[in-house]
């Protein structure tokens, strides 16, 4: 009775393994028929696809376990523009700082960018190519995820335009941080996610000592920190300003949804000693 049970309950939990992968098999089978490029990386199911913004203007996305990562467009003369509001926003700060230390540099060396966060590139792939002078290091942790931004976002074409020094560096992001000499750093940029959650280290107190000891005199830590402002998840906000708010004289940061408070969206943290101009929107903390 036993030996009779073992073998019912085998036989229908291989039927129903091979049912859930078959399942699966056609659902990649329907996307790729579809024009969707499925693959696995590091951090889960990876899909490309092509679409168009809210203009009509053709576009390539990047999701990542279910949360986008990348778009860019698609049209060569437009492929190193960026997509997303918080991402000019982010440039606009880059270039701005960038402009200040080259001057400040002139003798001793070039601005220095680093980007934690690779995904399509596009923020190192427009400053590249827009910023003349510098030196841009894009931190990317899957070396798959490197791979598609070669193959399907346009990154051998933007280390050939560029007119700034563009490194790939594949490794973890907070290690090459941690690893980086006092003061060398002009601006960083965090952009980690694995999924939807951006990773640790950088949201506590600890992780922004180690990001005020690296930032150079002057410097500026820039961070997308994607919640809602108001109402379940909002206060995640407040406190990663708070935990900044303990190393930098200023503190402030542009909300994407201003007007859609209860909306998540990639929220820009700005953390700095020195006197910039603020961008449009700019909430001052401290």
């Amino acid at each position: 009775m036993v030996l009779h049970d073992f073998w019912t309950f085998f036989i229908w939990s291989t039927v129903a393994g091979l049912a859930v992968i078959g399942i699966y098999q056609l659902f990649l089978l329907i996307l790729r028929a579809r024009g969707v490029f499925v693959t696995r990386t590091k951090f889960g199911l990876t899909m490309i696809f092509d679409s168009e913004d809210a203009d009509g203007t053709p576009i390539r996305l990047l999701n990542v376990n279910g949360t986008f990562q990348s778009v860019s467009y698609i049209a060569p003369e437009l492929r190193f523009e960026l997509c997303v509001h918080y991402h000019r926003i982010m440039a606009k700060v880059i270039q701005q700082v960038a402009a200040r230390m080259d001057l400040q540099k002139n003798v001793t060396g070039h601005p220095r960018v680093v980007i934690m966060g690779g995904g399509g590139f596009s923020l190192p792939k427009h400053l590249a190519t827009h910023m003349s002078g510098g030196v841009i290091d894009a931190i990317e942790i899957d070396p798959k995820i490197v791979s598609l931004a070669h193959e399907h976002f346009f990154l051998d074409e933007a280390l050939a335009a560029a007119l700034s020094e563009l490194r790939v560096i594949e490794d973890d992001a907070w290690k090459v941080l941690q690893d980086a000499e006092a003061g060398s750093i002009d601006v960083l940029v965090n952009e980690v996610f694995a999924g939807r959650k951006s990773l640790g280290p950088l949201g506590t107190p600890a992780g922004a000592q180690v990001v005020k000891e690296k930032l150079a005199d002057g410097g500026v830590y820039l961070a997308d920190v994607r919640c809602p402002l108001e109402g379940h998840g909002s206060t995640l906000l407040p406190q990663v300003a708070n935990v900044f708010a303990q190393e930098f004289a200023h503190i402030a940061y542009v909300p994407e949804w201003p007007d859609t408070p209860k909306i998540p969206g990639n929220n820009l943290l700005i953390a700095t000693d020195a006197d910039i101009a603020l961008p449009e929107g700019a909430v001052v903390v401290k």
